[in-house]
């Protein structure tokens, strides 16, 4: 990430909303801008690739079952939507698979969801992202994501509808076609 480009792009922006960016309140937006964005944007020096081979650790799988899920669910994440910049926000993800060997550790699972949306995003990428990374690491192809937002770009601007939750559903091999597997993710089925 170019943080000196950063820095002087958004002191033209400061300029251009007319804006003093050598007044006192703003004379470091921009290094804090750059560094804020290095930070939330962490995800974009990475592939689905090298996510999955970063967070990969597996264990033996105590299942034996082919039928036998992992579900992890309330993953708190955010990001920020590729169309305005804007925050997509109170997001939570569930993510279930079958595991065929091997299991990922619990808290790859949690940090996987945290660097597929640390990029500049749409909610349904973030899905397939993540189902993505976790099949390449857990080696499975039955892998769910659930994904439940609040997008700033519909709540600040625009419509301003503050309770519009978006929902997306990423499913892949056998959650595809078996509807007791997908309701594993369902929040009303804890």
């Amino acid at each position: 990430m170019d943080k000196k480009a950063i820095e002087y792009h958004v002191r033209g922006i400061l300029e251009a909303i007319g804006e003093d960016p050598d007044r006192e309140g703003l004379k470091e937006t921009p290094e804090r801008v750059a560094r804020m964005l290095e930070e939330v944007l962490e995800g974009t020096a990475y592939s689905n690739h090298e996510i999955a081979q970063m967070f990969g650790k597996t264990f033996e799988s105590p299942y034996s079952d082919e039928d036998d899920a992992v579900v992890m669910k309330d993953i708190s994440i955010f990001s920020y939507c590729e169309h305005h910049f804007a925050l997509m926000y109170d997001m939570t993800v569930n993510v279930a698979y079958i595991p065929h060997g091997r299991v990922l550790g619990l808290s790859k699972i949690a940090r996987i969801c945290d660097m597929a949306a640390k990029r500049l995003q749409l909610q349904e990428r973030i899905g397939n992202d993540i189902a993505e990374i976790i099949s390449e690491a857990a080696q499975t192809s039955d892998v769910a994501v659930l994904i439940k937002g609040s997008h700033s770009c519909m709540t600040a601007r625009g419509i301003k509808n503050n309770s519009a939750k978006t929902v997306t559903l990423t499913c892949r091999g056998k959650f595809k076609t078996d509807r007791k597997l997908r309701e594993l993710l369902d929040d009303d089925r804890r």
